[in-house]
């Protein structure tokens, strides 16, 4: 009897704990409240075809960059473009211009002060295929700016380069030196940015803080979320390219033996697709994408969730993969199986046959663990494992400090209406090389991308809309009338 008794306690005190839990998790909740989101394109028509035009001459000067072929005369005519829209920026500011590559230097009145830097990419990839516009055309229609490169990403160097031109034609002058940096590299993943670095690491200059792409203005972002939000990149995970090398005696395809090279790889790729092998994990950046978006969840139930994921995690991070790849990808290391090759014959089992994976690491098991972990993997298999290319992923923005309060006040000036929502990019951008020289880099482009622009980077039919245009200008005026508050 006492023993019984023993375990109804045991038991009521279980009761009682995740009762108090779940109800620390409603007051938690109800503490956040409820809101909701605005967000308007500009109707200032004067500015809107002012700005149109000049982004539609950059989309027209094609500035293609291909892997193992550099160009800098190629990027030297784009900057004689910047220089015929932008006059007073390059008549004011110092030209520094490094293999096709390009900086301007605003000096400010406070030597001080540590620099920002506002960076974008000149360069664009190819575009095939049938477009609705010539993809070089830079045709404005249908309240956008059509063409490769419009969105991904001259409107970011259209953006800050005007922000610039209108100040300083006010007569303004920054608090702080003011840089703004274009590489010709950025789509090949080129040593384009890294020159750039080499040059503030040869005169030992640290910034303060790095604005680039990488984030954006976003729609409903996550299921059960809706609004408008300025997602803003916190870190880039990293970067890596593995080949899978399966190995045989070879022979006629008559005679099969088991387990030929194709077959180990098949079962390779299979075994990792039904179970990752790296792991989960909510990391506090992840944490705060949820715990921003909550207030705008309209489903109590997964509002609850996202307040308490400190509660309810370990539910969470299991689940998520067959919620969202994209909200998955915030939480492991991704593996994607990209190239194949077997035997160059119809009827000759290979010798040797490969995959290649591309893999982004997670700072919680970052490149050197991850592909130690893939690799012991695939040795089950049979297969060996070579690393072709591989990167780290990036320094995290600090949340807490000046830089990410400068965006976010900058944001909510300029964007009242939206939602902030930090993030984890799981693609990759110039700003990832700056990490030796930056401890605050954000990636934040302040534009609109739906997704009809979200769908065109890369593909057909590349577009911006113009409304978006001259509050980015204002973001990147506002951003550097900023540096006048800093601590």
């Amino acid at each position: 009897m006492d023993f019984f008794l023993y375990v109804l306690y045991v038991l009521l005190g279980i009761l009682a704990i995740l009762f108090v839990l779940f109800l620390i998790g409603l007051i938690r909740m109800w503490s956040i409240g409820t809101k909701e989101t605005y967000f308007e394109l500009s109707t200032d028509q004067a500015r809107i075809d002012e700005y149109s035009e000049k982004l539609s001459k950059m989309v027209q000067y094609e500035t293609v960059s291909y892997r193992g072929a550099p160009d800098p005369e190629k990027f030297r005519g784009f900057h004689k473009v910047l220089e015929s829209l932008f006059p007073t920026v390059f008549l004011k500011l110092e030209k520094i211009e490094i293999d096709g590559n390009l900086l301007m230097k605003w000096k400010g009145k406070n030597p001080d002060l540590q620099p920002i830097i506002l960076i974008s990419h000149q360069d664009v990839v190819p575009a095939e295929g049938e477009w609705k516009y010539p993809p070089f055309s830079g045709t404005i229609a249908d309240g956008k700016i059509w063409g490769r490169g419009a969105a991904d990403i001259k409107c970011g160097v259209m953006t800050f380069y005007q922000a610039a031109e209108e100040l300083l034609k006010e007569g303004y002058v920054p608090e702080c030196d003011v840089y703004l940096g274009s590489s010709c590299t950025e789509e090949i993943g080129g040593d384009g940015a890294p020159k750039i670095v080499n040059y503030f690491k040869e005169r030992g200059i640290r910034l303060f803080m790095l604005c680039d792409e990488g984030g954006s203005l976003v729609q409903n972002p996550v299921a059960g979320v809706k609004g408008n939000f300025a997602a803003i990149g916190l870190f880039e995970k990293g970067y890596g390219d593995l080949k899978f090398i399966a190995r045989s005696h070879g022979g006629h395809s008559s005679t099969p033996p088991k387990n030929t090279p194709i077959v180990r790889l098949a079962k390779f790729e299979a075994a990792v697709e039904k179970k990752s092998p790296f792991t989960r994990k909510i990391s506090k950046e992840v944490n705060a994408t949820f715990l921003s978006l909550a207030p705008y969840c309209k489903k109590p139930a997964l509002r609850y969730i996202m307040c308490n994921l400190w509660l309810l995690g370990p539910i969470v991070k299991d689940l998520m993969p067959a919620i969202s790849a994209e909200a998955a990808a915030m939480l492991q290391t991704t593996i994607a199986f990209t190239m194949q090759k077997g035997s160059d014959g119809y009827n000759v089992i290979p010798q040797e046959a490969y995959v290649t994976g591309n893999l982004r690491y997670i700072p919680h098991e970052p490149r050197e663990a991850s592909n130690k972990k893939i690799a012991d993997f695939a040795a089950k298999f049979g297969l060996e494992t070579e690393v072709i290319y591989a990167t780290p992923h990036t320094k995290a923005l600090d949340l807490n400090g000046e830089p990410y309060r400068i965006t976010v006040d900058t944001i909510h000036k300029i964007f009242p209406g939206v939602g902030i929502m930090p993030y984890v990019v799981t693609g990759g951008t110039d700003s990832r090389f700056f990490n030796d020289i930056c401890d605050s880099c954000v990636r934040f482009s302040p534009v609109n991308f739906g997704p009809e622009q979200l769908k065109g980077m890369h593909g057909l039919n590349e577009n911006i809309e113009q409304g978006t245009l001259p509050p980015a200008v204002d973001y990147f005026k506002e951003l550097i009338r900023a540096q006048e508050g800093r601590k």
